[in-house]
């Protein structure tokens, strides 16, 4: 059964022009704001099986990323251990934290360091973890309020996650640790990179931060972001970002731009120079994710 549904992927994928494709689950991701630290573990382990067996039918091209409850930080290690023995490449944990472990905490150390040591990525995914979708409500009242969480609140929980990881040193601590934003677009990234980094410089002297450097810097070297809906973001490019981030097509969810993500990519960043849109569309996510992309022109 999975050998027929990951073909019919395959399928899908060559329609799109896809020659590789990072996956991310669907209906687990509500699981990310359980309070039940042993049952979300529990479904995260039952998850990631599937998701190995599913991937080896096709390893060329399905690029698996395990589900990691961080309640339990050390419990937390030993199933991104695993996830990395059976062949995924990176992990997803919540975006939105629960209130009593803040990005800011060192409550994560040890998951940052195993992180590091073992290359695996940390991706952010939207709606995910303790945030606005939490509310038992949510998608089933339509009113006012569903614009503003789709724009204004989601942009506020990955700036509030990012902020956190920059401003209290994570990836001070650690140099060689990688963060991924998945699904939260970039248009809002130079600007709010472009104000943190000058009242950094205005302030640091008399409110000193655990950091050495401007925040942007940080962040252009270690989290990578995003997009397949951002006209916006796309003209920013002009000027920023052609390093860390990368197309996504959301594929299959309602809001993708499958079977048509060509026109959109033109759409999007047709006007930016071959060279720049080679990385955008392949070369980043090849390199954070350790893809050999020859071997993925045979496979596709």
């Amino acid at each position: 059964l999975e050998f027929r549904r990951v073909l019919f992927r395959s399928d899908e994928m060559t329609t799109d022009g896809v020659s590789a494709e990072v996956l991310y689950p669907t209906h687990l991701l509500s699981v990310f704001g359980m309070d039940d630290a042993r049952c979300q573990e529990a479904c995260f382990r039952a998850y990631n099986d599937w998701l190995a067996e599913y991937i080896s039918v096709h390893p060329e091209r399905l690029v698996g990323i395990g589900a990691i409850s961080v309640y339990d930080i050390d419990q937390a290690v030993k199933e991104l251990e695993r996830c990395k023995k059976m062949g995924m490449k990176g992990s997803i944990i919540w975006q939105a934290p629960h209130p009593d472990l803040p990005f800011s905490s060192t409550h994560y150390d040890k998951f940052w360091a195993a992180s590091q040591d073992l290359a695996m990525p940390v991706s952010l995914h939207i709606l995910t973890g303790h945030g606005y979708h939490k509310d038992p409500n949510f998608g089933k009242v339509r009113t006012v309020e569903n614009y503003r969480t789709s724009v204004n609140i989601k942009i506020l929980e990955i700036a509030n996650a990012v902020f956190d990881i920059l401003f209290t040193g994570v990836l001070e601590r650690f140099p060689r640790l990688k963060f991924l934003s998945v699904e939260n677009e970039i248009g809002w990234i130079p600007f709010y990179l472009q104000q943190w980094d000058y009242y950094y410089r205005r302030f640091v002297k008399v409110n000193p931060l655990p950091i050495k450097r401007e925040p942007s810097t940080y962040f252009m070297n270690q989290i990578g972001s995003t997009f397949f809906r951002d006209e916006a973001g796309g003209h920013a490019m002009e000027w920023w970002g052609e390093d860390c981030c990368m197309w996504s097509n959301d594929y299959p969810h309602q809001n993708s731009t499958w079977p048509n993500s060509r026109r959109f990519i033109e759409r999007n960043i047709g006007h930016l120079p071959e060279a720049r849109q080679r990385k955008l569309l392949c070369d980043n996510a090849a390199k954070l994710f350790s893809l050999d992309v020859q071997r993925l022109k045979k496979a596709a």
